[in-house]
């Protein structure tokens, strides 16, 4: 077990590697609205963190995050120049999508499992709580909030406050045992059958979609390398409300225009990376467009009662792993 859990670790440092080495665009991406629209600054970050800390943690919460409440995406630089190995355009026929970036397909397609991975994930029957025990969430505030007021009651907390996609793998946001860990180190330490991604509210005010899009592509695959038999999925993100987020003071970037530019860039890495995509921004946007005013007090992070409706939609969007690819064996 121990061989075991070094190897994918390894393997799991080489590709976050990849991830550092360059996921950057060579222009502005197009994705039927205009590029970086809820940032239009071309500074290489946005001044303050979206992800601010949620609301205070009871004691004994069980997370392993360490929390930062400083300004963490201020931090952040946009990556420039491109590292990647190849430059190739995503399998999408018909749409616009950011070129760059190596790309990896796994053996199983939309053809062979009749999954079809261009669209969100169907309704299926509910499961109950247990079916998360062994799943890994990785994410900001956002998710940390989720974890800690949903009632879901188990699964790994891998979140820190601030953290975004172009950080995943070199910022050391967990301490475990007293040693600090990337998120991508961390997810390595053991085997999980679902890993839940949700992050890019930290990244709005970024102007640079195509980044944004191979960046996540990259983390799909370091993710895979470390977690080969696990079922992938990518949460899209929940609208916010910029109401409620300018009458206390949050940031001017965080748009649900741009939000929605990334829910269609994250919709595209699935399909080119043959995961699963959560669709949650329909399911908690008013009538308005915005996630509705009584749902958070600054906008951004989810009441408890937004949390457990959260948890209700994972139960009732699962896949198994043996759908999506029949033709994949089990790594051991």
């Amino acid at each position: 077990m121990m061989l075991f859990s070094r190897r994918r670790l390894l393997a799991c440092l080489l590709l976050s590697a990849v991830l550092l080495s360059g996921c950057a665009p060579k222009s502005a991406v197009s994705s039927g609205r205009e590029s970086g629209s809820g940032g239009s600054s071309s500074t290489s970050a946005p001044a303050g963190d979206a992800s601010q800390t949620p609301e205070p943690q009871p004691e004994g919460s069980g997370s392993s995050t360490e929390t930062e409440t400083g300004s963490d995406t201020s931090q952040v630089q946009t990556p420039e120049g491109d590292g990647s190995a190849g430059d190739s355009q995503p399998a999408n026929a018909g749409k616009t999508v950011p070129a760059g970036g190596e790309t990896q397909t796994v053996s199983g397609s939309a053809s062979l499992s009749g999954y079809d991975f261009s669209q969100p994930c169907p309704e299926s029957p509910a499961v109950d709580n247990s079916y998360f025990e062994d799943a890994a969430f990785i994410g900001d505030s956002r998710t940390d909030g989720f974890l800690l007021y949903s009632g879901i009651g188990c699964g790994e907390n891998l979140t820190s406050n601030g953290l975004s996609i172009f950080k995943l793998a070199e910022k050391k946001a967990l301490t475990i045992d007293g040693q600090k860990y990337t998120l991508l180190e961390a997810l390595a330490l053991k085997q999980y059958g679902k890993v839940y991604l949700s992050l890019g509210v930290n990244e709005l005010g970024y102007n640079n979609d195509k980044g944004f899009y191979n960046a996540y592509c990259n983390a799909i695959d370091a993710i895979r390398a470390c977690q080969p038999n696990a079922v992938i999925y990518i949460q899209g993100l929940i609208p916010l409300n910029e109401d409620v987020i300018a009458a206390t003071g949050g940031a001017s970037y965080l748009t649900n225009e741009h939000l929605r530019v990334y829910n269609d860039l994250m919709q595209q890495v699935a399909e080119e990376k043959q995961v699963v995509f959560l669709d949650l921004e329909p399911e908690f946007t008013g009538p308005d467009g915005q996630l509705p005013a009584d749902a958070s007090n600054d906008g951004v992070h989810l009441k408890k009662a937004y949390c457990q409706a959260w948890l209700e939609y994972l139960k009732t969007h699962t896949v198994s792993y043996e759908t999506l690819y029949p033709t994949q064996e089990a790594q051991v």
